[in-house]
């Protein structure tokens, strides 16, 4: 993580420092701040983080950046004054980085970023010293600390770039100045900021904007979108996905219960992987193309393969001790990202009954029921043994379902509670359960209570 002196900070901000002090690590929360860092106290609509600063310093901040508008400073603590702390802490970002001999990866997309800079992680990482962004700290605050977090020894960076709207990866890609930057798909997500995928697209395709001018563009090549924004812009490109247009493409694909076998175009040998769903297998082609990228052994992409941890509630198989089997993929939901899941349930094989646990899908724009019936449909026609779900929107899962299900195998909740205590006292031994909404419905506490 960076290290330096609060003159150093203050020329790159073209400031001035109060004291000559060194700080150690920046920090934007009191509650996780480390003695040695700068604190960075950010300007909100409902919070304001210089109101928190004699408690950082009482935490054991070196030095704060100040805010000019802000007024009552507190006296004797070290500090540069700045005219916005959240640009400064961009600015620090940036400057540091350009300090360091490291290698940006940059990655985003609709659905699968995170998991898909897992997989990046693991594969270089078999070959070289990789630091990854952290959670989701994957915005505007997120990729800036991230940068910062970065050892001096660090030889490739993987930042992981989100969005809600138009500009913010822009932003995020001109922080970053990936070498090499990889879009996992467009999907339906943030159709009620953006209104519609061709918008998406824009946003996404950002991400190219401060691409370094040897560097080398990532993406899935079977989505429509971006090949027509490529075509429009000279790149070097590398596309991955299911049709063998592809640079690459997977031949064949095998799917047992806690892992996943396939094979690909590029390579003769079974790749295997301790994550489900064919899906997965697209994200780890995306992986694959990095790491080659990079020369990394194709015996140690294997390697890397192998030890893949990716982050929690993605598609997270464990059993309880009265043997019901939950996938929990609670972390987030999408149209597509949903029939993934619902996918990888039906071709799940030596499973008693499949049992979906199905919530809202937010932030879908003005057609966000019909995306409902349609994963109903999709999950209907996939004959799945019975379909729970939760939530106002995902009513319209249930009306779809029910075009291809008897009634008596399609279960309506408004109420978690009620849903927990049905569902707890109906799963069995041999069962699998999926449980898959968006974040702000919470349904990992169904997965809890299955578990129980």
């Amino acid at each position: 993580m960076i290290e330096r002196s609060l003159i150093w900070a203050a020329e790159k901000l073209n400031s001035r420092a109060s004291a000559n002090v060194a700080f150690s690590g920046v920090s934007i929360d009191t509650r996780t701040i480390k003695p040695g860092n700068l604190f960075v106290p950010i300007v909100g609509e409902k919070f304001n983080g210089h109101d928190f600063i004699d408690q950082a310093y009482e935490n054991g901040a070196a030095a704060v950046l100040w805010q000019a508008d802000q007024h009552s400073r507190t006296p004797d603590i070290p500090l540069i004054e700045v005219d916005d702390t959240l640009t400064a802490l961009q600015e620090l970002a940036q400057a540091y980085l350009s300090e360091l001999d490291v290698t940006v990866v940059g990655i985003t997309g609709s659905n699968g970023k995170t998991t898909t800079k897992d997989m990046i992680a693991s594969l270089l990482g078999t070959t070289y010293k990789v630091q990854k962004t952290e959670g989701n700290l994957n915005n505007h605050l997120g990729v800036p600390l991230t940068l910062l977090r970065l050892e001096t020894s660090t030889q490739i960076a993987i930042v992981e770039m989100g969005m809600s709207g138009l500009g913010e990866i822009h932003l995020l890609s001109n922080l970053a100045k990936p070498h090499t930057a990889v879009i996992t798909n467009i999907g339906e997500a943030h159709l009620q900021d953006l209104g519609s995928r061709e918008a998406i697209a824009d946003a996404k395709f950002e991400i190219t904007e401060g691409l370094q001018p040897e560097g080398i563009f990532i993406f899935h090549g079977d989505e429509p979108l971006l090949q027509e924004r490529v075509a429009n812009k000279s790149l070097r490109a590398i596309t991955f996905g299911d049709s063998p247009e592809n640079d690459y493409y997977p031949l064949e694909v095998t799917q047992y219960e806690d892992m996943t076998a396939f094979k690909i175009n590029q390579f003769d040998q079974e790749l295997v992987m301790p994550v489900l769903g064919k899906h997965n297998v697209i994200n780890a082609l995306a992986a694959i193309a990095v790491a080659r990228t990079y020369d990394v052994s194709w015996s140690a992409i294997a390697g890397g393969l192998n030890k893949i941890k990716v982050t929690g509630m993605r598609l997270e198989l464990k059993k309880s001790s009265s043997g019901v089997a939950v996938i929990n993929d609670a972390y987030n939901a999408s149209p597509t990202s949903t029939k993934a899941a619902i996918d990888l349930v039906a071709s799940l094989a030596g499973y008693k009954r499949k049992i979906l646990v199905l919530g809202d899908m937010l932030e879908l724009g003005d057609n966000e029921l019909a995306f409902h019936q349609e994963v109903g449909e999709h999950a209907g026609e996939l004959n799945i043994d019975h379909i729970f779900t939760y939530g106002s929107r995902a009513e319209w899962i249930a009306k779809g379902a029910l075009q291809y299900l008897a009634a008596d195998r399609v279960h309506v909740f408004s109420n978690k509670e009620d849903l927990i205590q049905m569902l707890s006292n109906y799963v069995l031994a041999g069962d699998v359960v999926l449980v898959k909404a968006s974040r702000g419905m919470r349904l990992e506490e169904v997965v809890q209570a299955v578990l129980a």
